[in-house]
């Protein structure tokens, strides 16, 4: 299988993670008359597809043991299921987290979600791993998180985001973080005890127990939807074409980001790969600038609070960079 061997393609395959986390939630917006519910279906199928394209190509290169159907054989099945129960809590934290852009939008939603996940997927997976350097990485964290909080402060700081928050959009969006950061002690423990799993083979695994689980999670939520009215299954195929293919674009995008993010984490440890991973909002930040034109008539506090947390954001890098050094 692929693996890098310098920490300038890690760095580069960890940024491209990065690109695709802070992506592939955009194009929910680009979707007309189609609920976050049937989007997310098509998005589970995406990510689940591209992940076995990969697996079966980067992850297959050569014929020794690290190769994907190698991998799988030799594996301890005990670090399959836990990849599989980790596959359906990604799912649900997913889940909340369209919910949350639909019910408040990318402004809130992203910081308070990511920001909650930064913290407890860093900690949890570097007491898991303990790889590179603990108070470099601790910096690098609480730099991402501060970048997290300006962006959250230059959407706020817009005249069409001020309005008042509902404490359960606030609260469906700390549960998605919560959620959100227990994927990563799953990748770590799979992949570092006993027979492991390949980064290729655990996303197969990862977006497989997503797609099972959608039988639970997204039944329930489509019966019992946190904003709108309930949604039939058989809306899925009445839905949009158009919306089928940016639900499936964004799991093919979110699932590329996946499998680079937990590659370069077999040069640098799952915990310095996903603190970089997490510097999506600065990514969607970006679309909503130049794509979007949300910033359009912006006052300059708005431009400040992005710079600051590109700063920022530039800086966590660096001492990612470093910690690893």
């Amino acid at each position: 299988m692929y693996t890098p061997h310098s920490l300038t393609m890690a760095l580069l395959m960890m940024l491209t993670s990065a690109i695709c986390w802070g992506s592939w939630a955009k194009l929910f917006k680009g979707v007309k008359n189609y609920r976050f519910g049937l989007f997310y279906l098509d998005y589970v199928v995406g990510s689940f597809l591209i992940s076995l394209v990969l697996a079966f190509t980067m992850g297959s290169t050569g014929n020794d043991a690290s190769g994907f159907l190698n991998n799988v054989h030799s594996a301890d099945s005990s670090n399959i299921v836990s990849t599989l129960i980790g596959g359906a809590i990604f799912n649900l934290s997913h889940l909340l987290l369209v919910a949350a852009v639909d019910m408040v939008g990318v402004a809130i939603a992203y910081p308070v979600s990511i920001g909650t996940a930064l913290v407890v997927g860093v900690i949890s997976t570097y007491a898991l791993q303990p790889k590179g350097n603990a108070v470099l990485l601790g910096a690098a964290v609480l730099c991402s998180l501060l970048a997290v909080v300006l962006d959250g402060k230059a959407y706020g700081s817009l005249a069409s985001a001020r309005r008042s928050v509902p404490k359960k959009s606030i609260v469906t969006c700390i549960a998605s973080g919560l959620l959100l950061g227990l994927w990563a002690p799953f990748a770590a423990h799979a992949m570092t005890a006993g027979n492991t799993l390949s980064p290729y083979s655990f996303v197969v695994f990862l977006t497989l127990g997503a797609l099972l689980s959608c039988s639970i999670w997204n039944v329930y939520f489509m019966k019992k939807p946190l904003v709108g009215e309930p949604v039939n299954f058989s809306d899925l195929f009445r839905g949009p074409t158009s919306g089928h293919i940016l639900g499936l674009l964004g799991g093919v995008i979110w699932g590329t980001g996946m499998v680079f993010n937990l590659v370069a984490a077999s040069f640098t440890g799952v915990a310095i790969s996903y603190a970089i991973g997490q510097s999506a909002p600065m990514v969607a930040a970006l679309w909503g600038v130049l794509a979007w034109k949300e910033f359009k008539g912006a006052g300059s506090k708005a431009f400040i609070y992005l710079f600051l947390m590109f700063v920022f954001y530039c800086l966590a890098i660096a001492l990612v960079a470093r910690a690893n050094g």
